[in-house]
């Protein structure tokens, strides 16, 4: 056993003794919260449902793996891996797409070349930037984005280039 074993119980009964001490009814707190928890969840569905559902429906088409090929001559001038481009792309829209490109990189290429190291880095570097303004935005009902989605893309675009960069010079 470790102490990480003990740390939510610790937590949760730290919580009920002092929520005891101020004579807070607990049970009423704890509904008002996932009533405030499920209204977020009500707002922000929408924009969640529809990026998921793009994300799936783009995939399925082969639209990935046109741009895929359609970036290839730029890819191999700059030296960067063919392999890893898919995920470049998907990575700002979907947390769970890009892992499964990432573990196929991996699978294809292994984790110590220089597509899975440079993978590794772009997947342990970015977010999933349409995925947060999109969920976020909308659970703070921000409606004029205004800089963010450019800022944001700028930086996926320089951690594109100097993922690879960096890699080459720091392992190769």
């Amino acid at each position: 056993m470790s102490v990480s074993d003990f740390a939510v119980p610790v937590i949760f009964v730290f919580v009920l003794i002092y929520a005891l001490c101020r004579k807070t009814d607990v049970f009423a707190e704890f509904t008002k919260g996932v009533k405030e928890g499920l209204h977020t969840v009500y707002d922000i569905f929408p924009a969640l449902f529809t990026l998921v559902l793009s994300v799936g429906m783009f995939r399925a088409s082969g639209g990935l793996a046109l741009i895929s090929a359609l970036l290839s001559p730029v890819t191999n001038f700059l030296g960067f891996p063919s392999e890893v481009t898919p995920l470049v792309i998907m990575r700002p829209f979907s947390g769970s797409g890009s892992v499964a490109i990432f573990e196929s990189v991996l699978g294809q290429t292994g984790a110590d070349s220089f597509a899975g190291r440079v993978a590794s880095v772009i997947l342990g570097s970015s977010e999933t930037t349409f995925y947060v303004i999109a969920v976020y935005f909308a659970a703070t009902k921000v409606r004029r984005t205004r800089h963010a989605l450019p800022a944001a893309l700028a930086g996926d675009v320089t951690l594109w280039v100097l993922s690879g960069l960096i890699v080459g010079l720091w392992f190769y």
